[in-house]
């Protein structure tokens, strides 16, 4: 989610129109996408291994690779492409989502599946890195906070709608089905953007140098940190929430999709309600949600042995997780106020780095000790998250 392109066009409009906001819908479907094929392998971790006859461990290795490979992409490619026209680029990203979720789908082996997840992980950190900054490229200024939202709100969407669309799909199909599903609505929007995005040509090369030098800011820093252990600790342990609703809770492998869903609005939820309780007092919101997320961590292995109080815990579990990067994001946004497109990006590539290892640690824990361990251990990495903000004031 990298804001590397922020220099207007000189063309855009002083009125909005249909088809301004029709570019903007357009980037939102792409954020969606990219969003959702980034974590669809979690719900549909158990139906991947027994297709492919692979352990859930060695699966959510998936998502190790793809977070990766986006980290690095998202700094790295806005100064690898230098003028190269944002359209085009955005363009043959999304056509690598076409060929990764294809290549996954007819995925003959693991070792085939892995390396489509590479095509994957540079789709979903080059998109990013773009798409965060075309507000002020597709609209006039009065409108880019608008616009800018609701390109933001298609990774939202993703988690409450796409993920457990994608994972009812595959329960009710096969998850190849799932995959090739994504490849269709990734070909209907390389036409969109095609169709609906103006030229975008940068007017300067994209440096790093300010990147570097956000880290020399202390408050930075720590919110880079509190990302990074927040981000590590989640997904180490939300990697393998299908494995953990049906070996702990009992919970039915069909039921997993519905109650991903349930997951996705309370993290909406959550959203909302840190968001405003962070413009007042970021620091306090972010020790509260995280110290709540590690409670619910810890004590699921604990008091989710039934359905319904797995089921519960999932849904406190979604609404505290989905407070914490609006409160993280806010934080950075206080931290650098004068250079805030860069100390974004710096905590983006964060982001999908903490995606990556949590999800390798989670792989390493499950595969040496036991589901239950995941889940400690996240909670032990959110507990620190809290510790480290209780030390800096923004």
């Amino acid at each position: 989610m990298t804001n590397v392109e922020t220099v207007r066009a000189t063309s855009a409009p002083d009125r909005m129109s249909i088809k301004n906001w029709l570019a903007v819908l357009a980037v939102t479907l792409g954020t969606f996408l990219v969003v959702t094929v980034e974590n669809l392998p979690m719900g549909l971790l158990t139906s991947i291994g027994g297709g492919l006859h692979v352990s859930n461990g060695a699966v959510g290795l998936m998502v190790t690779v793809s977070g990766l490979i986006a980290a690095a992409t998202a700094p790295m490619l806005p100064v690898l492409i230098r003028r190269t026209d944002r359209r085009v680029v955005l363009l043959g990203l999304i056509v690598l989502v076409v060929l990764g979720n294809l290549a996954t789908a007819a995925a003959p082996n693991y070792a085939v599946l892995l390396l489509a997840r590479l095509l994957i992980g540079i789709s979903i950190g080059g998109f990013w890195a773009l798409a965060a900054g075309l507000g002020v490229r597709l609209v006039p200024e009065s409108y880019v906070a608008k616009a800018t939202s609701l390109i933001f709100f298609g990774a939202m969407a993703a988690n409450v709608l796409g993920v457990p669309a994608g994972t009812l799909v595959g329960d009710l199909t096969n998850w190849r089905v799932a995959f090739a599903t994504l490849a269709g609505i990734a070909l209907i929007l390389v036409v969109a953007l095609a169709v609906l995005l103006p030229k975008m040509p940068a007017t300067e090369p994209v440096r790093l140098r300010t990147l570097a030098e956000q880290l020399r800011t202390p408050a930075v820093r720590v919110g880079v940190l509190a990302t990074f252990l927040l981000v590590a600790g989640h997904y180490g342990a939300f990697t393998f929430v299908s494995p953990i609703l049906q070996d702990i809770s009992g919970i039915s492998a069909t039921a997993v999709g519905p109650l991903l869903l349930g997951f996705g609005v309370a993290g909406i939820v959550g959203n909302f309600l840190a968001g405003s309780a962070a413009s007042r007092n970021v620091r306090g919101t972010i020790i509260v949600v995280s110290l709540a997320l590690a409670v619910i961590l810890a004590i699921y292995p604990l008091v989710g042995g039934t359905p319904v109080t797995g089921a519960i815990l999932l849904i406190l579990w979604g609404v505290a997780f989905g407070g914490l990067p609006v409160s993280v994001q806010t934080w950075i946004i206080k931290a650098a106020p004068d250079a805030t497109e860069a100390a974004t990006g710096l905590n983006t590539s964060m982001f999908n780095l903490a995606i990556a290892l949590g999800a390798l640690f989670g792989s390493l824990v499950v595969g040496f000790v036991a589901i239950t361990g995941v889940l400690w251990v996240a909670a032990v990495l959110v507990v620190l998250t809290s510790l480290a903000v209780r030390s800096t004031r923004v």
